[in-house]
Protein backbone atom coordinates (compact mmCIF):
# COMPACT_ATOMS: atom_id res chain seq x y z
CA UNK A 1 0.00 0.00 0.00
CA UNK A 2 1.33 3.29 -1.06
CA UNK A 3 2.34 6.22 1.96
CA UNK A 4 2.42 9.32 1.89
CA UNK A 5 4.57 10.67 5.08
CA UNK A 6 4.43 14.33 6.67
CA UNK A 7 8.23 14.67 8.34
CA UNK A 8 11.09 13.61 8.41
CA UNK A 9 14.37 15.29 8.90
CA UNK A 10 17.18 13.86 6.95
CA UNK A 11 18.54 17.04 5.79
CA UNK A 12 19.38 17.83 9.11
CA UNK A 13 20.99 14.13 9.45
CA UNK A 14 22.44 14.78 6.47
CA UNK A 15 23.67 18.13 7.04
CA UNK A 16 25.41 17.27 10.32
CA UNK A 17 26.77 13.85 8.66
CA UNK A 18 28.73 16.82 6.04
CA UNK A 19 29.85 18.75 9.26
CA UNK A 20 31.17 15.70 11.02
CA UNK A 21 28.88 16.30 14.21
CA UNK A 22 28.52 13.14 16.28
CA UNK A 23 24.67 12.04 16.21
CA UNK A 24 23.19 10.67 19.00
CA UNK A 25 21.74 8.29 16.73
CA UNK A 26 22.78 5.90 13.86
CA UNK A 27 23.94 8.35 11.20
CA UNK A 28 22.36 5.45 8.62
CA UNK A 29 19.11 7.36 7.45
CA UNK A 30 16.20 5.79 8.43
CA UNK A 31 14.57 7.13 4.75
CA UNK A 32 17.26 5.94 2.85
CA UNK A 33 15.94 5.70 -0.66
CA UNK A 34 16.21 2.12 -0.57
CA UNK A 35 14.01 2.24 3.05
CA UNK A 36 11.65 4.31 1.06
CA UNK A 37 11.15 1.67 -1.79
CA UNK A 38 10.99 -1.12 1.24
CA UNK A 39 8.20 0.74 2.86
CA UNK A 40 6.25 1.81 -0.57
CA UNK A 41 6.63 5.57 0.00
CA UNK A 42 4.77 7.43 -2.61
CA UNK A 43 5.57 11.08 -1.14
CA UNK A 44 7.76 12.19 1.60
CA UNK A 45 8.06 15.46 3.08
CA UNK A 46 11.90 16.39 4.34
CA UNK A 47 11.96 19.20 6.68
CA UNK A 48 14.26 21.98 6.95
CA UNK A 49 14.95 22.49 10.50
CA UNK A 50 17.59 24.63 11.76
CA UNK A 51 18.88 24.17 15.03
CA UNK A 52 17.81 26.39 17.71
CA UNK A 53 21.44 26.98 19.29
CA UNK A 54 22.36 29.23 15.81
CA UNK A 55 22.38 33.02 15.81
CA UNK A 56 19.92 34.97 13.62
CA UNK A 57 22.69 35.21 11.02
CA UNK A 58 23.58 31.49 10.62
CA UNK A 59 19.86 30.38 10.77
CA UNK A 60 19.36 31.44 7.18
CA UNK A 61 22.47 29.96 5.93
CA UNK A 62 21.75 26.88 7.54
CA UNK A 63 18.23 26.92 5.57
CA UNK A 64 20.11 27.48 2.52
CA UNK A 65 22.88 24.63 2.80
CA UNK A 66 19.99 21.81 3.60
CA UNK A 67 17.56 23.23 0.40
CA UNK A 68 21.38 22.61 -1.07
CA UNK A 69 21.53 19.01 0.31
CA UNK A 70 18.11 18.10 -0.56
CA UNK A 71 18.62 19.20 -3.95
CA UNK A 72 22.24 17.42 -4.53
CA UNK A 73 21.37 14.34 -2.45
CA UNK A 74 17.89 13.89 -1.96
CA UNK A 75 17.32 14.83 -5.83
CA UNK A 76 20.47 14.40 -7.73
CA UNK A 77 21.34 11.30 -6.26
CA UNK A 78 18.50 9.47 -6.83
CA UNK A 79 16.84 9.78 -10.38
CA UNK A 80 13.31 7.93 -8.80
CA UNK A 81 13.04 10.94 -6.50
CA UNK A 82 10.31 13.98 -8.44
CA UNK A 83 10.78 17.28 -6.58
CA UNK A 84 7.12 18.44 -6.03
CA UNK A 85 6.95 22.32 -6.56
CA UNK A 86 3.41 22.25 -6.70
CA UNK A 87 0.71 20.22 -5.92
CA UNK A 88 -0.88 18.94 -9.58
CA UNK A 89 3.12 17.78 -10.15
CA UNK A 90 1.64 14.70 -7.46
CA UNK A 91 -0.33 13.74 -10.37
CA UNK A 92 2.52 13.52 -12.59
CA UNK A 93 4.46 10.61 -10.38
CA UNK A 94 4.82 7.52 -12.15
CA UNK A 95 4.84 3.92 -11.44
CA UNK A 96 8.61 3.80 -9.46
CA UNK A 97 8.67 7.40 -8.68
CA UNK A 98 8.57 8.69 -5.37
CA UNK A 99 7.32 12.62 -4.41
CA UNK A 100 9.74 14.64 -2.51
CA UNK A 101 8.69 18.20 -0.66
CA UNK A 102 10.53 20.42 0.80
CA UNK A 103 9.11 21.90 4.16
CA UNK A 104 9.90 24.58 6.78
CA UNK A 105 9.76 23.76 10.21
CA UNK A 106 9.80 26.56 12.17
CA UNK A 107 9.89 30.44 10.51
CA UNK A 108 13.23 31.38 12.31
CA UNK A 109 15.39 31.40 9.29
CA UNK A 110 13.57 34.20 7.84
CA UNK A 111 13.47 36.76 10.87
CA UNK A 112 10.81 39.15 9.78
CA UNK A 113 11.28 38.93 6.10
CA UNK A 114 8.90 38.02 3.68
CA UNK A 115 11.22 38.28 0.75
CA UNK A 116 12.90 35.48 2.77
CA UNK A 117 9.97 33.76 2.96
CA UNK A 118 8.90 33.97 -1.19
CA UNK A 119 12.62 32.82 -1.75
CA UNK A 120 11.71 29.71 -0.10
CA UNK A 121 8.16 29.24 -1.86
CA UNK A 122 10.29 29.62 -5.11
CA UNK A 123 12.82 26.80 -4.25
CA UNK A 124 9.76 24.54 -3.61
CA UNK A 125 8.53 24.59 -0.11
CA UNK A 126 4.67 23.60 0.48
CA UNK A 127 4.81 23.23 4.10
CA UNK A 128 5.36 25.64 6.45
CA UNK A 129 5.33 25.08 10.50
CA UNK A 130 5.44 28.75 11.67
CA UNK A 131 7.74 27.66 15.16
CA UNK A 132 9.70 24.70 16.60
CA UNK A 133 9.32 24.29 20.21
CA UNK A 134 10.10 28.29 21.45
CA UNK A 135 9.31 31.79 20.40
CA UNK A 136 10.07 33.50 17.20
CA UNK A 137 9.03 36.49 15.44
CA UNK A 138 5.93 34.56 14.52
CA UNK A 139 4.53 33.19 17.13
CA UNK A 140 5.08 31.20 20.62
CA UNK A 141 5.91 27.40 20.75
CA UNK A 142 5.02 24.56 22.80
CA UNK A 143 7.76 24.92 25.05
CA UNK A 144 7.55 28.99 25.62
CA UNK A 145 6.37 29.44 29.03
CA UNK A 146 4.16 32.64 27.82
CA UNK A 147 2.41 30.33 25.18
CA UNK A 148 1.36 33.69 23.09
CA UNK A 149 -0.26 33.69 19.90
CA UNK A 150 0.43 34.82 16.98
CA UNK A 151 1.95 38.47 16.03
CA UNK A 152 1.16 41.12 13.49
CA UNK A 153 3.87 39.03 11.34
CA UNK A 154 2.28 35.47 12.11
CA UNK A 155 -0.69 36.10 10.80
CA UNK A 156 1.29 37.79 7.87
CA UNK A 157 3.53 34.68 7.12
CA UNK A 158 -0.41 33.11 7.17
CA UNK A 159 -1.79 35.08 4.95
CA UNK A 160 1.19 34.42 2.70
CA UNK A 161 0.64 30.77 2.89
CA UNK A 162 -3.13 30.90 1.70
CA UNK A 163 -1.90 33.44 -1.14
CA UNK A 164 1.05 30.34 -2.12
CA UNK A 165 -1.31 27.54 -1.49
CA UNK A 166 0.74 26.63 1.64
CA UNK A 167 0.45 24.29 4.43
CA UNK A 168 0.35 26.33 7.92
CA UNK A 169 1.43 23.46 9.95
CA UNK A 170 0.35 23.68 13.63
CA UNK A 171 2.49 21.17 15.31
CA UNK A 172 4.90 22.60 17.67
CA UNK A 173 2.56 25.86 17.79
CA UNK A 174 1.47 27.23 21.11
CA UNK A 175 -1.94 26.76 22.13
CA UNK A 176 -3.13 30.09 21.26
CA UNK A 177 -0.97 30.72 18.57
CA UNK A 178 -3.27 27.02 17.21
CA UNK A 179 -6.61 29.42 18.09
CA UNK A 180 -5.11 32.13 15.89
CA UNK A 181 -3.66 29.88 12.84
CA UNK A 182 -7.79 28.20 12.55
CA UNK A 183 -9.20 31.78 12.48
CA UNK A 184 -6.67 32.42 9.68
CA UNK A 185 -5.36 29.53 8.03
CA UNK A 186 -7.28 28.30 4.85
CA UNK A 187 -4.81 24.83 4.53
CA UNK A 188 -3.99 24.06 8.40
CA UNK A 189 -2.12 20.66 9.21
CA UNK A 190 -0.78 19.09 12.04
CA UNK A 191 1.74 16.83 10.13
CA UNK A 192 3.06 15.58 13.15
CA UNK A 193 1.08 14.99 16.38
CA UNK A 194 -1.06 12.84 18.17
CA UNK A 195 -3.60 13.23 20.98
CA UNK A 196 -3.29 14.23 24.16
CA UNK A 197 -5.87 12.83 25.46
CA UNK A 198 -4.01 9.41 25.13
CA UNK A 199 -0.64 10.95 25.75
CA UNK A 200 -0.84 14.08 28.02
CA UNK A 201 2.57 15.80 25.93
CA UNK A 202 2.38 19.41 25.00
CA UNK A 203 3.49 18.38 21.87
CA UNK A 204 0.14 16.98 21.53
CA UNK A 205 -3.33 17.31 20.52
CA UNK A 206 -6.05 18.46 22.92
CA UNK A 207 -9.58 17.04 21.13
CA UNK A 208 -11.29 20.17 20.84
CA UNK A 209 -7.96 21.47 18.81
CA UNK A 210 -8.74 18.09 17.11
CA UNK A 211 -12.12 18.66 16.32
CA UNK A 212 -11.24 22.79 15.13
CA UNK A 213 -8.79 21.17 12.20
CA UNK A 214 -11.32 18.58 11.51
CA UNK A 215 -13.90 20.74 11.18
CA UNK A 216 -11.99 23.19 8.69
CA UNK A 217 -10.52 19.93 5.94
CA UNK A 218 -7.43 19.80 8.38
CA UNK A 219 -5.58 17.03 8.42
CA UNK A 220 -3.91 15.40 11.46
CA UNK A 221 -0.70 13.06 11.08
CA UNK A 222 0.46 11.00 13.83
CA UNK A 223 3.92 10.90 15.01
CA UNK A 224 6.25 7.52 16.05
CA UNK A 225 8.01 9.40 18.93
CA UNK A 226 7.63 6.71 21.73
CA UNK A 227 6.94 9.78 24.15
CA UNK A 228 4.43 11.57 22.01
CA UNK A 229 2.36 8.35 22.28
CA UNK A 230 3.04 6.78 25.51
CA UNK A 231 2.96 9.22 29.01
CA UNK A 232 6.33 8.79 30.41
CA UNK A 233 7.33 6.25 28.23
CA UNK A 234 10.62 5.64 26.05
CA UNK A 235 8.73 2.33 24.55
CA UNK A 236 5.76 2.25 22.10
CA UNK A 237 4.38 -0.47 20.17
CA UNK A 238 2.21 -0.75 16.76
CA UNK A 239 -0.94 -1.25 18.74
CA UNK A 240 -0.08 1.95 20.75
CA UNK A 241 -0.04 4.11 17.51
CA UNK A 242 -3.44 2.98 16.86
CA UNK A 243 -4.65 3.57 19.84
CA UNK A 244 -4.00 7.25 18.53
CA UNK A 245 -5.60 6.77 15.03
CA UNK A 246 -8.84 4.82 17.12
CA UNK A 247 -9.29 8.10 19.11
CA UNK A 248 -8.80 10.17 16.35
CA UNK A 249 -11.42 8.67 13.91
CA UNK A 250 -13.95 8.84 17.32
CA UNK A 251 -13.15 12.56 17.07
CA UNK A 252 -14.41 12.72 14.03
CA UNK A 253 -10.94 12.52 11.79
CA UNK A 254 -11.17 8.92 9.81
CA UNK A 255 -10.89 11.69 6.67
CA UNK A 256 -8.44 13.43 8.33
CA UNK A 257 -5.84 11.31 9.34
CA UNK A 258 -2.32 10.50 8.36
CA UNK A 259 1.28 9.59 8.95
CA UNK A 260 4.31 12.14 9.73
CA UNK A 261 7.00 9.43 11.20
CA UNK A 262 9.58 12.21 12.47
CA UNK A 263 12.28 9.63 11.26
CA UNK A 264 15.35 10.82 10.90
CA UNK A 265 14.65 13.33 13.94
CA UNK A 266 14.10 10.83 16.48
CA UNK A 267 16.44 8.37 18.46
CA UNK A 268 13.38 6.52 20.09
CA UNK A 269 11.31 4.06 17.96
CA UNK A 270 8.65 2.10 17.64
CA UNK A 271 9.09 -1.37 18.03
CA UNK A 272 8.27 -3.10 14.53
CA UNK A 273 8.65 0.24 13.03
CA UNK A 274 11.96 1.81 13.03
CA UNK A 275 12.02 3.12 9.89
CA UNK A 276 10.90 3.97 6.75
CA UNK A 277 10.73 0.34 5.34
CA UNK A 278 8.99 -0.92 8.31
CA UNK A 279 5.65 0.70 6.82
CA UNK A 280 4.05 -2.50 6.08
CA UNK A 281 4.10 -3.46 9.69
CA UNK A 282 1.69 -0.60 10.75
CA UNK A 283 -0.38 -0.85 7.84
CA UNK A 284 -0.63 -5.14 8.79
CA UNK A 285 -1.74 -3.95 11.66
CA UNK A 286 -4.24 -1.15 10.57
CA UNK A 287 -6.02 -3.86 8.58
CA UNK A 288 -6.74 -6.00 11.39
CA UNK A 289 -9.10 -2.91 12.85
CA UNK A 290 -10.06 -0.94 9.70
CA UNK A 291 -11.48 -1.84 6.08
CA UNK A 292 -8.94 -1.46 3.45
CA UNK A 293 -10.34 1.27 2.30
CA UNK A 294 -10.12 2.82 5.33
CA UNK A 295 -6.65 2.21 5.54
CA UNK A 296 -5.64 3.47 2.43
CA UNK A 297 -7.43 6.46 3.57
CA UNK A 298 -4.94 6.73 6.24
CA UNK A 299 -1.92 6.04 3.96
CA UNK A 300 -2.07 8.15 1.53
CA UNK A 301 -6.06 9.18 0.43
CA UNK A 302 -6.58 11.31 2.79
CA UNK A 303 -4.19 13.75 1.97
CA UNK A 304 -4.28 14.00 -1.73
CA UNK A 305 -7.91 14.54 -0.99
CA UNK A 306 -7.21 17.55 0.68
CA UNK A 307 -4.49 18.85 -1.02
CA UNK A 308 -4.40 22.97 -0.60
CA UNK A 309 -5.41 23.82 -4.40
CA UNK A 310 -2.51 24.35 -7.07
CA UNK A 311 -0.55 27.11 -7.63
CA UNK A 312 2.17 26.83 -10.37
CA UNK A 313 4.15 29.88 -8.64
Amino acid sequence: MKIIDTHCDALLKLQMKQKKVSLDQDDTLDTSIDKLKQGNIMIQFYAIFIQPELSSDQKWQSALEQVDLFYRHVLGENPEMKHIKNWQQIQQLEAGEIGAVLTLEGADVIGNSPVKLRHLYRLGVLSLGLTWNYANLCADGVGEPRGGGLTLFGKEVVALNNEYHVFTDVSHLSVAGFWDVMELADFPIASHSNARTICEHPRNLYDGQAKALFAKKGLIHVVFYPPFINEGRETATITDVIKHIDHLCALGGEKLIGFGSDFDGINLFVTGLENASKYPNLINELLKHYSEEQVKGFAYQNMLAHLPKSSNR
